[in-house]
């Protein structure tokens, strides 16, 4: 009996995107051939791959909603599907997977979702992780890998680079929300993608976080703030009576998710900024209000 795609995550049905995402992270990190050495570390790690790959993927995971295991296998009566069955080997492993060739959401097989296709799990754990260098020996005999460098914004926003391969020149196109350590696979080759670190934005995960200094008085009173944002400065109220330290949360300005999961946030926080050098009658009118 094949296993239940939310049990082998550790979830319940009502999983959203995000608790999926988590819980793939962790299980393909403990479960990982390179790092666990069980004999049934690689049967468990197909298994979670399989599991996210339907479960992250809205019209796959719909279908194993309603059929469950029904809506990948071709001789369902809920499938509608057809399809062929694969082998590719990775390295010293070797994955099976189906291409199918229907649709169970009408339109005929022009429009080819795959419910049955798992992809090589290594594709996916390497776009989650970047691999971390865990089996890059026995795959860099197939792929090779090249390093890119890239600004904290390119990387944000995506963008085309022009790179030289072996001589060949060769353009590419970064996706929206790439990450540092991240590694992409470009037909016959991969790159490394190296993040440079950015004098105003810091990342965790999908949201960023920006500190903007305030004074004494517009924290006291209150004021309107300029504040950057990956495309163009916003403007923000600050409440009177603001206190430091003080995180702003701007929904969905954050970093694209490159899975295609919307964006993460910006929070702006708020520091108190002291002055060092008083006047004398600056002194005395903060000793009257008693600050």
């Amino acid at each position: 009996m094949k296993p239940d795609f939310y049990e082998t995550l550790g979830l319940s049905k009502g999983a959203s995107a995000a608790d999926i995402k988590s819980a793939y992270r962790k299980k393909a990190m403990e479960w990982h051939p390179d790092r666990n050495k069980s004999p049934d570390a690689e049967e468990k790690f197909k298994e979670i791959n399989g599991a996210y790959e339907v479960l992250s993927n809205p019209q796959k995971k719909s279908a194993y909603d309603q059929f469950g295991h029904a809506a990948f296998d071709p001789s369902s009566a809920g499938s509608n599907f057809g399809g062929h069955t694969y082998t590719q080997q990775n390295g010293p492993f070797n994955f099976t997977y189906q291409s199918s060739g229907g649709n169970p959401f009408g339109g005929g097989g022009e429009q080819d979702f795959d419910f049955g296709g798992f992809s090589n799990p290594f594709d996916i754990f390497e776009q989650f992780f970047g691999s971390g260098g865990m089996g890059q020996q026995s795959r860099s005999r197939q792929v090779p890998t090249y390093k890119i460098q890239l600004s904290f914004i390119d990387a944000a926003n995506g963008c085309k680079k022009e790179i030289v391969l072996d001589g060949t020149r060769r353009k590419v196109t970064i996706p929206a929300g790439v990450d540092d350590g991240q590694r992409i696979k470009f037909g016959d080759f991969i790159l490394y993608i190296d993040v440079l670190p950015d004098k105003i934005f810091t990342r965790e995960g999908n949201n960023l976080f920006v500190n903007q200094d305030i004074t004494l008085v517009q924290a006291i009173l209150g004021d309107e703030l300029s504040v950057p944002t990956l495309d163009k400065p916003l403007k923000i109220r600050i409440k009177p009576g603001t206190q430091p330290g003080t995180l702003i949360r701007l929904r969905g300005h954050g970093i694209t998710d490159v899975q295609g999961y919307g964006k993460g946030d910006l929070y702006i926080r708020l520091n108190l900024s002291i002055p060092t050098h008083l006047t004398s009658h600056q002194k005395e009118l903060i000793k009257e209000l008693g600050l």
